[in-house]
């Protein structure tokens, strides 16, 4: 089973637009049987930007948070990777929660750790758009 953490920024893009790839990948995850997961941290910073910016999608962002699974976190201090101090407690928690996927719109952070598994413990760190290319490529048939 998929385990998908969300960054902030992902939940923030699927509360303010609805018919976004975000927004969809929460809409297909309850269809498929994929666990989606957050932190706290993530959630409230979310939250915090659509109280400033959208603050008419806040509805919108308690029916998203209601379908995902919640965790407290993690404080950032056993993150394997070099990132800031911000973006580490949501690496940490992504690896906490035994997440398979962590999808963000941070490039400028997590981009240098994108599509590397192999050197982020396991968890495939992706955009929306690089999770839904991947779903959709077909393995090529051997011979």
């Amino acid at each position: 089973m998929r385990r998908i953490f969300l960054d902030a920024n992902v939940i923030f893009t699927a509360a303010h637009n609805p018919v976004g790839k975000a927004a969809l990948l929460i809409d297909l995850a309850a269809r498929l049987s994929w666990q989606i997961i957050t932190s706290r941290l993530a959630e409230e910073e979310a939250r915090r930007n659509l109280e400033n910016k959208y603050l008419q999608s806040l509805p919108r962002l308690a029916t998203i948070l209601s379908v995902m699974d919640i965790i407290p976190g993690g404080e950032g201090l056993k993150c394997p990777l070099d990132l800031p101090a911000k973006d580490r407690p949501i690496f940490e928690a992504a690896l906490l929660s035994g997440s398979t996927h962590l999808l963000t719109g941070d490039l400028k952070h997590f981009g240098p750790h994108m599509n590397r598994p192999e050197k982020t413990s396991g968890i495939v760190v992706q955009t929306v758009a690089d999770f839904f290319r991947d779903l959709t490529e077909k393995p090529q048939a051997g011979g």
